[in-house]
């Protein structure tokens, strides 16, 4: 007969504790995954250039956005930025500057910029043709002679002559022609009426919500947009290769060697390229227009709109004070500088590190105000070699998103199989949140 004997039921006790002690224990501390380390994030101090506000119009509305910038290197010519929207009706990105009224005021002639894009969209020209030849009608002569009448800008035609789309594009933007633009609507269109419709889709589509129109000239007062709106279309328009073409070589002669006055050049010495300069007397003077900086190597496009000046000497006086402006504060900016920190690690064994910068990213730009809290991602890891991709960091400058790489500073290292047996605790809760 058995009896109970404390001593091997103790011995019994030990030997199981040890048995799971070396088969769960051990492979738990030993073999089992690190704790992730610990991120706290940070902003290197002095990473961004001081902002240098532009000088805007103190009248109606003015609005200036990027449109491009270039810079010349060894390995050759890059650009970045740009303005407007995609075909899906994304927002237009922010302007650099804005000043004066928010509210869409009327417009003038730069409703007929609305018209040229428009209708190159419904009838694109083929890079370096002039496009289809249209047959004007007695209609388009009527309007010739009402318009001419009314001492509204106008170029003659005359029933049944030939103008190619090109030729009443140039009419309709270089000489800010009216009749030109109620023909071109018509010829694209069917009618006014049509064309008002498909231009405010159109308007829509790329963005441009704070802008309507309710004719093709811009004489009607109710054809309006806002200042950031105008600055977009003016980067639009100077995007398209038909109207930057027209820009940059303009006709002085159209159908039948028919004259035309260039009424978009506006300070060229200033370095602007306009697009579009009128005057009515509900929009004032109003002017779409892009500009340039540059240093020989790199150079700095934005495009603008003000709407609203009441003299054509204002807006000389303030386009003058912009440029100045422009050209005290485009330059190279430091954005991400290689070796900044955006955050910190430590290891639960001891090793710290930090997130840096792996090369710097610089840009040739107007940092036109201090721009929002850079965004960082971080990786979980437990251990990483010196240099390994840890994080990226996102930052908003000039209109323009920039990112670098954040690399990691020092190697953490495992620490070793010493500290993972004395850390039971830690390792086995590492364990079980994988």
């Amino acid at each position: 007969m058995s009896s109970f004997r404390p001593g091997r039921f103790v011995g019994i006790l030990v030997g199981t504790v040890v048995i799971l002690a070396v088969g769960v224990y051990g492979p738990a501390t030993l073999l089992g995954p690190l704790p992730a380390v610990t991120a706290t994030k940070s902003i290197p101090g002095d990473s961004v250039t001081a902002p240098t506000p532009p000088t805007l119009s103190a009248n109606g509305a003015s609005a200036i956005a990027v449109l491009a910038a270039t810079t010349s290197s060894a390995s050759g010519t890059t650009s970045t930025g740009a303005t407007g929207a995609d075909s899906t009706g994304t927002a237009v990105p922010p302007p650099i500057a804005v000043a004066g009224t928010t509210e869409a005021l009327p417009m003038a002639s730069i409703a007929k910029v609305v018209t040229a894009l428009v209708v190159l969209d419904a009838k694109p020209i083929v890079a370096g043709e002039s496009g289809p030849r249209v047959t004007l009608t007695a209609a388009d002569f009527q309007s010739y002679l009402d318009y001419d009448k009314a001492g509204a800008r106008s170029v003659a035609v005359f029933a049944d002559e030939q103008w190619t789309e090109l030729e009443l594009l140039q009419a309709l933007l270089l000489g800010s022609s009216n009749n030109h633009a109620d023909s071109v609507a018509r010829w694209a269109f069917g009618s006014v009426d049509a064309y008002v419709v498909a231009a405010n889709a159109w308007l829509a589509e790329n963005g441009l919500t704070g802008t309507a129109v309710v004719d093709a000239t811009g004489l009607h007062d109710a054809s309006a947009g806002t200042a950031t709106d105008l600055a977009h279309l003016a980067g639009l328009a100077a995007t398209d290769p038909v109207v930057s073409a027209m820009l940059a070589s303009p006709a002085s002669a159209l159908a039948n060697r028919r004259g035309v006055e260039n009424t978009t050049s506006y300070l060229p010495e200033e370095g602007i390229t306009g697009i579009s300069r009128s005057y009515t007397d509900a929009a004032g003077v109003c002017f779409l227009f892009t500009a340039q900086v540059s240093d020989g190597a790199s150079s700095f496009t934005f495009s603008g709109a003000y709407i609203g000046e009441p003299t054509y000497d204002a807006l000389t006086a303030d386009l003058t004070a912009l440029m100045a402006s422009a050209r005290a504060g485009v330059g190279p900016l430091p954005v991400l500088a290689a070796g900044d920190a955006y955050a910190t690690f430590e290891s639960a064994w001891g090793d710290e590190a930090s997130a840096v910068v792996g090369v710097s990213r610089t840009r040739y730009a107007w940092q036109a105000a201090t721009p929002a809290a850079a965004t960082v991602t971080l990786k979980d890891f437990a251990t990483a070699r010196t240099g390994a991709n840890v994080g990226q960091v996102r930052l908003t400058v000039a209109g323009e998103q920039v990112s670098a790489a954040l690399k990691l500073s020092e190697g953490i290292t495992d620490p070793g199989p010493g500290w993972r047996l004395l850390h039971p605790i830690v390792m086995i809760t590492a364990l079980l949140e994988q």
